[in-house]
């Protein structure tokens, strides 16, 4: 189960890399779940990473806009992301999903076809009007998408797991793997969850929050980082 931090600038990636997360991913927390950060911070972050970790960057909570969407991943793979992630967030339809994503992932993959595109629904879709996160991943497989994640789109304190239980999120993984995509799980989860999440299985899973302490609008702190980084190797 690898682990994907997300920090908002240079100084907290570097604190995520030397605690030892697999995967850095730029965000801008002030736009949202999976707001969009600058070009430039992507950059920065790359370069401070200096390849010890790949780098993913959220290009936003997205309606139904696959012209704005292309560019937007377009943007974030020349800065140097290595993962693309993007928010299906007013998305009502997998006829939507599906053309969203299918340009998104042309964008993409005509720049460089090594890197990954993620697809994230929310476990609050109710809540926003959203496809369930339960028809991502055949949505996603016809896309060719690399990996879809669930995430909590309201950023409200509460968990993922308020939304879907433990039986829903190992439906929502097993139905990844099934069509062959990676799968991330995410969304206020907190330390006391990591034994849930082994029994799940995801093949990653997303924190900010968790290690900030608890609010994920304040700065990460490194010993979160690697108390982290030790409970889910010892899972």
């Amino acid at each position: 189960m690898k682990l994907l931090v997300s920090p908002i600038n240079k100084e907290e990636a570097i604190i995520v890399s030397r605690g030892g997360a697999d995967i850095v991913d730029v965000k801008n927390p002030i736009e949202g779940s999976l707001g969009a950060n600058f070009p430039w911070i992507i950059r920065d972050v790359r370069a401070a990473v200096s390849g010890r970790q790949p780098i993913s960057a959220t290009i936003g909570d997205f309606n139904y806009k696959p012209g704005t969407a292309s560019l937007a991943a377009l943007g974030a793979a020349v800065a140097g992301a290595d993962y693309i992630k993007v928010g299906l967030y007013d998305i009502q339809t997998q006829e939507q999903a599906l053309e969203l994503l299918i340009n998104i992932i042309r964008a993409v993959k005509d720049y460089d076809s090594t890197k990954k595109v993620v697809a994230s629904g929310y476990s609050d879709y109710k809540r926003i009007n959203s496809i369930s996160p339960l028809l991502l991943s055949e949505v996603a497989a016809k896309a060719r998408a690399d990996v879809i994640m669930v995430d909590t789109a309201i950023k409200d304190g509460k968990s993922t797991f308020e939304f879907m239980d433990e039986k829903g999120l190992k439906r929502f993984t097993d139905i990844a793997h099934e069509y062959g995509l990676e799968n991330a799980i995410a969304g206020s989860l907190k330390f006391d969850d990591l034994p849930v999440l082994e029994r799940i299985g995801p093949d990653i899973i997303g924190v900010r929050g968790m290690v900030c302490g608890g609010n994920r609008r304040t700065s990460i702190q490194q010993k979160l980082v690697e108390k982290l980084v030790a409970e889910c190797q010892n899972l």
